[in-house]
């Protein structure tokens, strides 16, 4: 219970900060909308009839999933912040399990990341993207899964950073090759070898990939991997980024 209560307590925090920081809620609900209202449509006015898909479904769902991943890795930047802060010295002598506080704050992060995700289906629905009651109610947990799972990448990545400076320098670049790699606007069947390998490698393209296994169903040919095996590959991958990243950040805090 001790352990239940701790994740919970830094979740609820992370939640608080959010909904204090105007400048944040504006910007994280402003840029999604923007590629699905201005993108998705210029993509299926232009491209959809010779695409053989409804562009304007496939960019939703990739900007839904790539918001959602992105908003859990980037918001555990606030684990340097508390750092910097001395804050996490404090939390890390606390008497629960290291994995619990670093999952407490992904938990964090996580929860922020879902009024995102229901604006941009609100915003779906005005631009006209089919739904049903089925797939929302199918969509829920998988966003969730897919913010702790991007929100267990930032913590391998901020593991080896020291300052925010730091990871405000290198997001960048680890992030923008994935929204091209994971398929966000654009198919990826079909890529030079050199390609299709860095795809293989970016954790984004199974989080967008386990979003259209839900979206499209039926056999759709859009997602490139079934649902059990986007799961299997993103579990595994999540217990590596939390035992290496968990194992990194601690190890960074000792050292101070």
């Amino acid at each position: 219970m001790s352990e239940l209560s701790g994740v919970l307590t830094l979740a609820h925090r992370d939640l608080i900060k959010l909904l204090r920081d105007r400048t944040r809620i504006i910007a994280d609900f402003s840029f999604p909308l923007i590629f699905i209202g201005i993108l998705g449509t210029t993509l299926q006015a232009g491209f959809g009839a010779a695409s053989g898909i409804n562009l304007m479904e496939y960019v939703f769902t990739g900007v839904l999933a790539q918001t959602i991943w992105q908003s859990g890795a980037l918001g555990v930047i606030s684990l340097i912040a508390d750092r910097e802060q001395d804050f996490s010295q404090e939390i890390f002598v606390s008497p629960i399990s290291r994995y619990s506080i670093i999952f407490g704050k992904i938990l964090g992060e996580s929860l922020v990341a879902m009024p995102q995700a229901i604006a941009i289906i609100a915003f779906g629905f005005i631009l006209g993207v089919p739904f049903t009651l089925g797939k929302i109610a199918a969509m829920v947990p998988v966003l969730l899964l897919i913010a702790i799972y991007g929100g267990a990448f930032g913590v391998l990545v901020l593991s080896r950073l020291d300052s925010q400076r730091q990871a405000n320098q290198i997001f960048p670049f680890v992030m923008l090759p994935q929204f091209f790699l994971a398929g966000i606007f654009n198919p990826i069947q079909n890529l030079p070898w050199f390609l299709d390998i860095l795809t293989k490698v970016a954790p984004m393209r199974y989080a967008v990939d386990l979003m259209r296994d839900v979206y499209y169903t039926g056999g759709s040919s859009v997602p490139l991997l079934d649902l059990p095996t986007n799961l299997a590959i993103i579990g595994v991958e999540f217990a590596l980024f939390m035992v290496i990243g968990t194992a990194g950040f601690v190890r960074a805090e000792r050292n101070r």
